[in-house]
């Protein structure tokens, strides 16, 4: 039994009852059909007891589920859950950090918008510094430096050899106009960008002030694809720390604003020269 099960180990168990709701199955009645007590049956699905890639099979099988593509990625979630390198910063920082990195690292591809705000992922630790200055309640130092190392070994995903993940960025002109740090902090920061541009596995895309309205708006969104679709996570920042979203519903709405944002964006090559100018500015 976990008493704190991750967020990937919570997905699966969530994964497990919408399968057997779709089947028309009570939790009562798949303990039945499964040769199993109730309580195991809710214990797999609130991600308190693991599954073995066995014993997930044969609960789809019982429940009807012919999606092969789905129940074998299902099956990679099976394993408990091991010491990647995010684990170092357990006991230091909020476990919800922990759970985006290890998202990140099962991601088949990256979609991000920004209103405000440079994304983690292309930050300069100078940067992430002072935006974790920037934090109520007040960080102390030491948190601070957690915090800002943390977000940028999470960059490392980005370029892990021949499994880089694709990444798509949009940020609006807003935010590449804010200083944080200072002018030197913040014209280090654009250049940066600019060169995370280039790598093929990066996309990055503005929103020109001219672009008007559009949805959204001031809510940063983070679209962590999975090996399918039904797999997907959307993640929000909020006041009171990350929400993950994975019903199909919300899925299906974060995916067409950000096709949105999208047509409301330069492409590549004008959202680089974008960035140079307001360089060329500081």
């Amino acid at each position: 039994m976990r008493s704190t099960p991750t967020a990937r180990q919570l997905r699966l168990g969530a994964e497990l009852r919408r399968m057997r709701e779709r089947a028309g199955l009570t939790s009562t009645q798949a303990a039945q059909l499964l040769g199993i007590k109730q309580n195991q049956v809710s214990n797999m699905e609130a991600g308190r007891h693991g599954v073995s890639p066995d014993r997930l099979r044969a609960i789809a099988c019982s429940y009807d589920c012919s999606d092969r593509a789905h129940v074998e990625a299902l099956v990679t979630m099976t394993p408990d859950r091991k010491r990647g390198w995010w684990e170092e910063y357990r006991d230091i920082l909020p476990a919800p950090l922990l759970d985006l990195a290890e998202l990140e690292h099962h991601g088949t591809a990256l979609r991000t918008a920004h209103t405000s705000g440079i994304p983690g992922l292309l930050q300069t630790l100078d940067h992430s510094r002072e935006v974790f200055r920037q934090v109520v309640p007040e960080l102390s130092p030491p948190e601070v430096e957690h915090r800002a190392s943390f977000r940028i070994k999470r960059q490392a995903i980005l370029f892990r050899g021949r499994a880089q993940v694709p990444y798509q960025a949009i940020i609006h002109e807003a935010a590449l106009h804010m200083r944080f740090g200072g002018r030197d902090v913040a014209k280090q920061q654009l250049k940066h960008l600019l060169k995370m541009s280039e790598y093929p596995n990066i996309s990055l895309h503005v929103i020109p002030f001219d672009a008007g309205g559009y949805p959204g708006a001031g809510q940063p969104i983070y679209y962590v694809h999975g090996p399918v679709p039904q797999l997907d996570t959307v993640q929000l920042d909020q006041s009171h720390g990350i929400t993950l979203l994975d019903a199909e519903a919300q899925l299906d709405k974060y995916r067409k604003v950000l096709d949105r944002l999208m047509t409301l964006s330069l492409i590549e090559l004008e959202s680089r020269s974008l960035i140079h100018s307001i360089v060329q500015s500081l």
